[in-house]
């Protein structure tokens, strides 16, 4: 009913009334009024009781509570230096955050800051600010992508013809060697800052998370602070001791309903969901299959499907699906032995920078329990922060200073760190096991921990087909490190005890989509020719299933070739009745599978792509195919892009230069897609 509706009903009916009757006695009036205002409350009333649906985001700050200009915030609280980061991990708005605290062992004062809530066009007026920088944390995310919280900002950056004169900057860019686009965004944010008129005030800084991201940071960092000293003529405070950015609340007669129990936004969100899902706000769907792939071998290779029935999410072939996981509870409850303490203590930990976005480093009030289950990162090696600032509790002299040490950027130092952190994989119960004299309080640790991540999985299904699951697929993670302890991967170990519940109680997985550009063509008749061995089959399970549901729909599918491979076809040989019933049915026109270990010589995918060179040139340079590539980036991803090169020499006649930017081309024109990981 609308509210013209009920104007008309309301107007009419006294007319037709006073037609009939035109001698109205004064109660007659007055009943009429009273029956025609509750019709017309009702109808309006009844209009409000029926509102049409808005998703609103949730768990975004209201636009008028949160300073959306970092200026006039820095203006305020008398900051001279923001520190910006794109992260997708979490590791380049853990660097941000180190440096806007180191910034007060120089003097200065800065802030970390999220690009995406603030506005980027005002970077234009640092200048107005005495002594002013802006540093640039930014990771590189797929294919040489921004991450998704920098996107607004690369946006920016491209359309932007602003001058940025006065503005002094300096970028360190987070990134990984074995990719294609090696810390893009990083190399992109330098440049254009430059040809916008800011300057250049430290040399752009390169992080390899092949190699040593950590070292990379430390080395850059150490050198970055004297030359700042220097360009801005202050001198160090020398306050090298530890700076708490938190301070810890107990809660001991709290209402429970007001504390958090691994929730990443919006408290009770797991008890009463409400769309849409996101990273802040994921969905719970209930497992319906976890069963293991390989049929003998001492790995544990699984596919999982989880339920999404009337969460209104939507996925394509080729997405990606991000999972939170939780920590081993026998990690957590040691971790409680070992530091003493109650891990079912509620507390809160809060900024003691009041003006800061970021009032708490999890969600809180919260346990101990719960932060060291659900949001912080317990498994990894800590990085050298951790250990620099826990130091000062180690009651042991050598421990102090080894620790210490290992957070400089001295030779000796980071030649220890390697050791007896990275190479030897301790994490960090293992350090307070093999450092007695250490025994920090807990609530530190808890600060400095990084936060735990969601991990994504490129969804091995098609939505045409199974509208309401996705499915997963993924090898247990697990390892015997040189201590002699067993590492187990957190969210695989997770995965693969998530069992089927006939019951009621069933086994749920937070879960939230992320879109990505690893897309079937666009005209169902372009040759596809898929590339992934071993989990780099998962996207390709979705693909095959879209391609026979569109050949059903009696569409013209072109050629669908598979390379894919395993160790041993006896033991780990995945999919393979799916497979070879897909290619029965024509579904799959050619299946090419690569046993690495059934014979004497190991054979992988790019020898079978050799070996059928003259069809795949004929597909790619006639057909026009579109090729994809999913797996391992540091050795496969790299092989198969070097196969291509050389079948392109070998047929197009062409030089290795030629073959290389001919390749590089199909890239460019979206027919040569990778979705890799190291």
């Amino acid at each position: 009913v609308t509210m013209a509706d009920v104007e008309a009903e309301s107007s009419t009916q006294p007319e037709a009334m006073e037609e009939e009757d035109p001698l109205f006695s004064n109660l007659d009036l007055f009943l009429f009024t009273l029956i025609a205002g509750l019709i017309i409350y009702w109808f309006m009333s009844r209009k409000k009781a029926e509102p049409i649906p808005e998703f609103k985001k949730l768990d975004q700050p209201a636009p008028s509570t949160q300073e959306t200009s970092f200026i006039e915030k820095m203006k305020k609280t008398g900051r001279n230096i923001v520190v910006f980061y794109g992260s997708q991990t979490g590791t380049g708005e853990e660097f941000a955050n180190r440096l806007s605290k180191d910034a007060q062992r120089y003097g200065m004062k800065g802030m970390a800051a999220d690009p995406e809530e603030y506005d980027m066009c005002e970077l234009s007026r640092l200048a107005e600010i005495d002594n002013s920088l802006a540093i640039f944390c930014m990771a590189t995310y797929g294919e040489g992508d921004p991450t998704d919280n920098a996107q607004d900002f690369y946006d920016w950056l491209q359309e932007s013809d602003g001058e940025l004169n006065g503005v002094n900057y300096t970028v360190f860019a987070l990134g990984n060697k074995t990719y294609e686009h090696y810390n893009a965004m990083g190399v992109y944010v330098d440049k254009r800052l430059e040809e916008l008129g800011a300057k250049r005030v430290f040399d752009l800084g390169m992080g390899d998370d092949d190699g040593n991201l950590e070292e990379d940071f430390v080395t850059w960092r150490e050198q970055f602070w004297p030359a700042m000293c220097e360009h801005f003529g202050v001198e160090a405070s020398g306050e090298d001791s530890s700076i708490r950015q938190y301070e810890l609340k107990e809660h001991n007669d709290i209402n429970m309903n007001k504390v958090y129990t691994g929730e990443l936004g919006r408290l009770k969100s797991f008890e009463t969901q409400k769309p849409p899902f996101d990273a802040k706000n994921p969905f719970l769907a209930p497992v319906i299959v976890n069963r293991k792939l390989n049929k003998a071998g001492d790995r544990h290779l699984m596919h999982l499907e989880v339920d999404i029935t009337g969460s209104k999410i939507r996925y394509e072939s080729g997405d990606h699906v991000a999972v939170y996981p939780t920590n081993d509870t026998a990690i957590v409850n040691k971790l409680g032995q070992i530091l003493g303490v109650d891990l079912d203590t509620v507390i809160s930990l809060n900024n003691l920078d009041e003006e800061s976005n970021k009032k708490h480093p999890f969600p809180c009030p919260t346990t101990y329990r719960t932060a060291l289950t659900h949001y912080l990162d317990i498994i990894h090696p800590p990085r050298t922060n951790v250990l620099y600032e826990l130091a000062q509790y180690a009651t042991d002299p050598k421990d102090q200073e080894n620790m210490r040490k290992m957070a400089s950027s001295a030779p000796e130092g980071k030649a220890l760190y390697q050791r007896f952190v990275l190479e030897d994989n301790r994490n960090i119960l293992a350090i307070l096991e093999d450092l007695p004299s250490l025994r920090p309080p807990i609530d530190h640790l808890c600060e400095l921990m990084p936060r735990l991540q969601a991990r994504y999985y490129s969804i091995a299904s098609s939505s045409k087909v199974h509208p309401n699951s996705i499915h997963i697929c993924a090898v247990l993670v697990e390892y015997t490190t040189k201590t002699g302890r067993l590492t187990k991967g957190v969210a695989t170990t997770w995965l693969k005890n998530k069992l089927v519940a006939d019951n009621s109680h069933k086994s749920t997985v937070p879960m939230y989509i992320r879109k990505s550009q690893f897309r079937l063509p666009f005209k169902a008749s372009n040759p596809v020719i898929m590339v992934g061995p071993g989990t780099g089959i998962a996207p390709f399970m979705g693909f095959i299933q879209e391609r026979g549901w569109l050949k059903e729909q009696g569409k013209e599918v072109g050629e669908t070739v598979l390379y894919c491979g395993c160790r041993h076809k006896n033991e780990d040989y995945l999919y393979q009745e799916e497979l070879e019933e897909a290619e029965k049915t024509g579904v799959i026109t050619k299946l090419n599978v690569a046993f690495s270990r059934d014979q004497e010589q190991k054979v992988y995918v790019q020898h079978l792509l050799r070996t059928n060179k003259e069809d795949l040139w004929r597909q790619i340079h006639t057909d026009n195919a579109h090729i994809y590539i999913c797996g391992d980036a540091r050795n496969m991803a790299r092989d198969v892009q070097t196969a291509f090169y050389e079948i392109a020499e070998e047929l197009g006649g062409m030089t290795r230069i030629q073959a290389t930017d001919y390749i590089k081309k199909l890239m460019t024109k979206g027919r040569y897609s990778q979705d890799v990981w190291s």
